[in-house]
């Protein structure tokens, strides 16, 4: 064999050998597991519960973390501010879906990318935020489960009412740099209107806003109801505390603020929505389109009462209430 036909037959050998490897090339990519990203608007450890709940029933329908799903997540600590650049990395690393919570990061989310499909595990009235076409037919990259919370404020004043004797002032701090904030502050005000209530609204916007807003109700109102969010989330604690010592009974939208010293909380079941969340993915990994997926509403509430709080502000709750209550904190 001469030279050149030796060297066709190399190249030949070498070009059936690429194609031969190209199936094997493509099975591996193929077989690549799915990327979660899933974005947390607060800490880790202020989402642990929901996390676990989500990941729990990830588990259940065959989804195993590091096996069959690989998770990426991103902790934005509460800075509203930082949600759009986690989103950004989400959509850089090209992830199958992008899991998150709190209106503000389903916001950033949809606002940063039409494409990667978005599920919320929990979202104050998504239709009127603009996130999705309705309920039912979401459209676009967008589903989730919402959290009704401009759905809740007649509910939770008249809890306050039941609790605090002779409840007549309450005032209403909402950050408003958020959607949100302002959309849930005036469902208060209109849910006041209906129950015969004055309202006081104190809106803030950062964290040295906070005790300025307090101080100024201090011995003005019956009670203060506190619309959550990242940022009153992330100082739920310090906000208990001002409250407290001052005197004024407070109501909030989810049992970590009961917990940390406040006196009331009334909201959806939020580890059950993080599960639900999970179902919504399981679809979405499977072929369905976010936007074919109905938008869920909340079926589990929880309410809970901390009793060393209302020992302390001289309050008897009844015991009609407490026989209402998910949870009590002794």
């Amino acid at each position: 064999m001469d030279t050149g036909e030796a060297m066709r037959r190399r190249d030949f050998l070498r070009a059936v050998g690429g194609v031969a490897s190209w199936p094997l090339v493509a099975k591996a990519q193929a077989t690549k597991p799915p990327t979660i990203g899933f974005l947390g608007p607060l800490s880790q450890s202020a989402m642990a519960v929901w996390t676990a709940a989500f990941l729990q029933r990830m588990r259940e329908l065959g989804w195993i973390e590091g096996r069959t799903i690989l998770i990426e997540y991103r902790w934005a600590d509460g800075s509203v501010e930082h949600l759009a650049d986690l989103v950004a990395e989400f959509v850089r690393l090209k992830v199958a879906v992008i899991v998150t919570g709190g209106s503000a990061a389903v916001v950033a989310a949809k606002q940063t990318t039409s494409v990667v499909p978005i599920v919320f595990g929990t979202a104050g009235d998504p239709v009127r935020l603009g996130l999705v076409a309705s309920l039912a037919r979401p459209g676009g990259n967008i589903t989730g489960l919402s959290n009704q919370s401009t759905d809740l404020p007649s509910k939770r004043l008249e809890l306050l009412r039941a609790v605090v004797p002779g409840l007549r002032r309450v005032a209403v701090m909402a950050n408003v740099a958020t959607p949100i904030g302002r959309l849930e502050m005036d469902e208060v005000k209109a849910a006041a209107r209906a129950l015969d209530l004055e309202i006081i609204t104190r809106e803030i916007r950062k964290a040295e806003d906070i005790a300025p807003a307090l101080q100024a109700i201090n011995h003005s109102v019956d009670a203060l109801y506190v619309v959550t969010d990242p940022l009153v989330n992330t100082h739920r604690a310090r906000i208990a505390t001002l409250a407290n010592t001052a005197k004024v009974p407070t109501m909030y939208g989810e049992k970590a603020y009961a917990e940390a010293g406040g006196l009331l909380s009334y909201g959806p079941n939020f580890p059950d929505l993080f599960r639900r969340a999970a179902e919504q993915v399981d679809k979405i990994l499977r072929g369905a389109k976010p936007g074919d997926i109905p938008v869920e509403q909340p079926t589990k509430f929880d309410l809970a009462i901390n009793l060393t709080t209302a020992k302390a502000l001289g309050i008897i709750v009844p015991p009609s209430v407490l026989a209402l209550a998910n949870d009590v904190i002794e």
